[in-house]
């Protein structure tokens, strides 16, 4: 090993999130307009084989335990089952997958068998009308359909993220949670963040994690949940005593920063060492010129030593990074 991927304030990341296109099915309002965006040329993202050797680079250089396929979405890229099965090949490592999940339930029992460990599932609302407004798309019983193929396939424990829009579905968490807790799906409020291609994020339109308790204790007893957090993001609550769970992120409202594990790498190469830097280290183009993998991996080492304490979104002089959630990867 190398070393490891350790910053200026004593965290270190050993979780890696591999985005693996820039593309999306869904046109989610809070993520991109109605008309989309211009995608990556293809030559400007990362073939299977650069994205194999970065992988291995830091799993076995620099410690990275975990990775996590993202997007875009994840389940567009072409051979994907196959990837995962040369991901899985590279160690004991944990391999998860973040999807909106159409696709899925044609593709869970391969992933499934390829090395896929698990999978979390985009689903703010199970109400036809109201998830076509935010997705801009038909295509809600897909979603349903892949959860229940992931679920069938292993791919568990099957988590929802789910996101609340003022105005939208803001009146729907106890209906959501309600469904998730009958089919045992593990369900995530995530607050929305600042990362939309349109730049619109508001603050005071944005739903708290404040609130969301409020909404949920209304109609359930939460209390929390006997298990440490460690750097996951998610506060755990038992519900009505368990046995099942709802999670609540609060990374605007409550940022969980210091105990930040993770470092991005996009699909057309660029390191990064946050969800909301501005700058990027930019392994494709010194890994096209012929680098070494020791020269790669100190690149890694210099990116995350520069990491900042925190995101910096409660601070007046925070810019929003110029790439979309999209374009980055979740």
């Amino acid at each position: 090993m190398t070393g490891r991927l350790n910053d200026s304030f004593g965290r270190t990341a050993t979780d890696l999130r591999v985005s693996l296109t820039d593309r999306c099915n869904l046109r989610c309002s809070y993520c991109m307009p109605a008309e989309g965006l211009e995608w990556l040329p293809g030559q400007d993202q990362l073939t299977d084989d650069e994205l194999i050797r970065l992988i291995g680079i830091g799993v076995h250089h620099l410690g990275i335990e975990e990775v996590r396929l993202t997007g875009g979405e994840p389940l567009l890229r072409r051979g994907l089952v196959a990837l995962v099965g040369r991901i899985r090949a590279l160690g004991d490592i944990d391999i998860s997958m973040t999807t909106n999940g159409i696709g899925l339930a044609r593709s869970a029992a391969a992933l499934a068998e390829a090395g896929l460990d698990r999978v979390n599932v985009s689903l703010d609302t199970v109400r036809p009308e109201t998830f076509a407004q935010i997705t801009r798309r038909n295509r809600l019983e897909d979603v349903v359909a892949g959860l229940a193929a992931a679920q069938s396939a292993g791919l568990g424990p099957v988590k929802i993220n789910a996101v609340l829009l003022r105005g939208v579905n803001d009146d729907q968490a106890g209906e959501l949670l309600h469904w998730c807790l009958e089919r045992g799906y593990e369900l995530r409020f995530i607050e929305q963040m600042p990362l939309d291609a349109q730049h619109s994020w508001s603050r005071t339109d944005m739903v708290t994690a404040a609130e969301i308790r409020g909404w949920l204790g209304a109609r359930y007893t939460l209390s929390p949940a006997p298990v440490r957090r460690g750097s996951a993001p998610a506060d755990l609550f038992s519900v009505d005593g368990g046995p099942g769970t709802v999670g609540i992120i609060a990374s605007v409202t409550e940022p969980f920063c210091g105990d930040c594990d993770r470092v991005r790498l996009t699909s057309d190469g660029q390191l990064r060492n946050c969800l909301f830097s501005r700058d990027e280290s930019d392994l494709k183009t010194a890994m096209r010129a012929g680098i070494s993998d020791e020269e790669l991996a100190q690149r890694w080492v210099v990116a995350l030593g520069a990491k900042k304490a925190g995101h910096g979104i409660n601070d007046p002089t925070f810019l929003q990074p110029p790439r979309p959630m999209s374009a980055i990867g979740g």
